[in-house]
């Protein structure tokens, strides 16, 4: 199962560049794409579920071409938009069936088995026979994960993946995706939140303004910033000129001051003891300092 995306770009009626001249691959596994708003990210994923055209360029989904072969892919794929909604008349559990059979579970009590494991799997069972419109944000995005992964999928498409999740649905789903992650399916998780790029993600991609910047493992983009993640202990009135000269990640309040955390490839005027660097610290840093990897297959990636 593979995604293969070459010199892929999507020009609007109104002339925004949302993509220009994207290329690189997926494999099997829980992919990441990161970029902050604006980034082309959706528009990207629009493209691989089939829902808009592509101004340039070509996209394979296992073989299948994307304008060419629309049924076959959309058999392969589940999807969650950034803006899911549901029917006013439908209960969580009517909605699910309802989603179920357009994946092409026909067979009844299967499709019903199948169904009320999903709900327990996402944590909506108790409200099953809710109606879906007066379910909590929190709820509603969780039906939503539910209709993307029910008929097994082998390509599931997630658009800002904890978007009215609090910290335990977050937890909860992540621990969902990595478990199906483990299987011969491609999972994709658009987002501009850089703690929703799990450690089980076996690849990523970022995106800034249109363009691919970055396409590698996360641990290469934590090595990047490796050495160059600082704590230091600040007074209350040096945190100031603290953040005047530095990218701060983190500020906590400490007995007499402050621990901020920065990246900077090196210090100026600052004593600071140098620690290990998490992916947002990597992401702070690839940005701040316009870091482009060799690993890009291509030439048309610069400085940010």
């Amino acid at each position: 199962m593979t995604i293969s995306i070459q010199n892929l770009s999507k020009v609007y009626k109104n002339g925004t560049r949302a993509l220009d001249n994207v290329s690189f691959e997926i494999g099997k596994g829980l992919f990441g794409l990161l970029g902050p708003n604006g980034a082309g990210k959706t528009t990207l994923m629009r493209i691989l579920t089939t829902l808009m055209n592509p101004s340039d360029g070509e996209v394979t989904i296992n073989g299948f071409d994307i304008r060419k072969n629309r049924r076959e892919i959309r058999s392969m794929l589940g999807y969650l938009p950034q803006d899911f909604s549901t029917f006013s008349r439908l209960t969580a559990i009517e909605f699910l069936d309802y989603s179920a059979c357009l994946a092409g579970m026909n067979n009844r009590s299967e499709r019903k088995k199948a169904i009320e494991q999903m709900l327990e799997k996402v944590g909506l069972y108790e409200a099953r026979d809710r109606l879906a419109n007066k379910l909590s944000g929190g709820m509603k995005r969780r039906l939503g994960i539910a209709q993307a992964l029910i008929g097994n999928p082998k390509i599931i498409v997630v658009d800002e993946p904890t978007t009215g999740l609090d910290p335990e649905e977050r937890i909860r789903f992540g621990d969902l995706l990595a478990d199906m992650s483990r299987e011969d399916i491609i999972i994709i998780l658009s987002t501009h939140i850089v703690g929703d790029i799990s450690s089980t993600c076996q690849d990523m991609a970022m995106l800034h303004n249109g363009r691919l910047v970055f396409k590698d493992s996360p641990d290469r983009l934590i090595d990047m910033a490796r050495g160059h993640v600082w704590k230091i202990e600040a007074r209350k009135d040096e945190l100031e000129d603290i953040k005047q000269q530095y990218p701060v990640v983190s500020t906590i309040k400490s007995n007499g001051g402050w621990e901020v955390h920065v990246v900077a490839k090196e210090l100026k005027g600052h004593k600071g003891t140098a620690i290990e660097p998490g992916i947002e610290h990597a992401y702070i840093y690839f940005h701040e300092y316009g870091m482009i990897l060799d690993c890009i297959p291509s030439k048309q990636c610069g400085p940010l």
